[in-house]
């Protein structure tokens, strides 16, 4: 569905402006590179279709490819999606979120590569110790983390998304479920006090700060969120594809552009998820959009445990050959090169342009054609 409204029409509108908000050259270039995605300065192709009883014609302009652009995650959610759908097992698996308090925005903005490593290696150091304590598993865990960094006022809050197999692999090389008993996989308030303290041993050792900020840090009780079990694959999947390559707003959330405000939709958690609006003027838009350009080459999707891409070789296979299979549903074709008028042909190149746009004959040829 194409959106009425995009971020790249908020950055378009103030893109004289962007290089006087102080933002780095990282952030610049991402928010040029949303800002022209899949316009003529990207340059293009035209495509015929190949279905003889169509033939139409199409305009394609290149993406930007950008992991924060609101167009370009479609393709690569369904393709990372499909990945994982081959490496599920017959187990529960739950769903762990871990928070970290507003103390330590400061430090996400000035260090994000460093805190953000901390927060992945922290969760996972939680979720190994307790999955490898025999009074709750006795064995390897496996996890995948997804970090956002953002709440749904597009504010900085930095968290990280865990799905955790309900189980793990035995020193014998055999598994062993959790003993969940179809509630939670462990006790949330132990791994709030186990998250807290690990991360603020990590942040020591990377940070030399006073000890009043540690202090502080252990003032308050730190968030770690636990869903009951998943109800199966499908599930898994369904979250998996609303979660994975998200970024800090979907073009589909932003309902207005009146008068140099974007006014956008989001959801009130603390009143049951009750949907309301939010105005921002442009600047402040972009700054909270600016807050979630992560670091270049940061990759904030990881796998651990047994799921990590080291064991995954070497145990997935013999894993499954044990606990089985997820059974393979039909799914339909990805229709990336597929004819949008007759949905049967496929779209061939037949002409590439530079920035420079499609050329003034062939879109002469087009307008005769009645064609866009």
């Amino acid at each position: 569905m194409i959106s009425r409204y995009e971020v790249a029409h908020v950055l378009e509108r103030n893109a004289f402006h962007l290089e006087n908000y102080g933002y780095n050259a990282w952030q610049l270039r991402t928010l040029h590179a949303i800002r022209k995605c899949r316009t003529a300065a990207m340059g293009g192709h035209i495509d015929c279709c190949d279905n003889p009883a169509c033939n139409a014609i199409h305009i394609s302009y290149n993406s930007c490819r950008n992991r924060h652009c609101p167009k370009c995650q479609g393709h690569k959610r369904e393709l990372w999606i499909r990945n994982r759908e081959a490496e599920l097992l017959p187990v529960p698996y739950f769903h762990v979120v871990f928070t970290l308090p507003d103390r330590l925005n400061a430090l996400a903005l000035s260090d994000p590569k460093i805190l953000y490593t901390i927060l992945f290696k922290t969760a996972w150091d939680v979720i190994k110790g307790f999955g490898a304590n025999p009074k709750n598993i006795g064995a390897q865990m496996g996890m995948i983390g997804m970090l956002h960094s953002w709440g749904q006022n597009m504010a900085l809050h930095p968290h990280l998304h865990c799905i955790v197999p309900g189980g793990g692999i035995s020193k014998s090389g055999t598994w062993k479920s959790a003993r969940a008993k179809g509630k939670y996989l462990f006790c949330v308030k132990a791994m709030s006090r186990v998250f807290r303290a690990k991360f603020v041993a990590h942040l020591r050792s990377a940070f030399d700060l006073p000890q009043s900020f540690y202090e502080a840090l252990f003032a308050k009780s730190w968030v770690v969120y636990c869903k009951q079990q998943f109800y199966g694959p499908a599930q898994v999947i369904e979250y998996l594809g609303r979660y994975t390559h998200k970024i800090a707003i979907s073009n589909h959330r932003i309902k207005s552009l009146d008068h140099g405000k974007v006014l956008f939709s989001a959801k009130d958690y603390r009143r049951g998820g009750k949907t309301h609006h939010i105005a921002l003027d442009d600047t402040e838009f972009i700054r909270r959009f600016t807050l979630h350009v992560l670091p270049k080459g940061f990759v904030r999707i990881r796998h651990f445990g047994f799921l990590s891409s080291r064991n995954k070789k070497l145990m997935l296979g013999e894993l499954q050959m044990v606990v089985g299979t997820i059974k393979d549903v039909p799914k339909p074709d990805i229709l990336l090169n597929k004819c949008q008028k007759c949905k049967i042909g496929n779209r061939i190149i037949i002409h590439v342009f530079d920035g420079r746009g499609p050329p003034k004959a062939i879109l002469n040829k087009l307008k005769l054609q009645g064609i866009n």
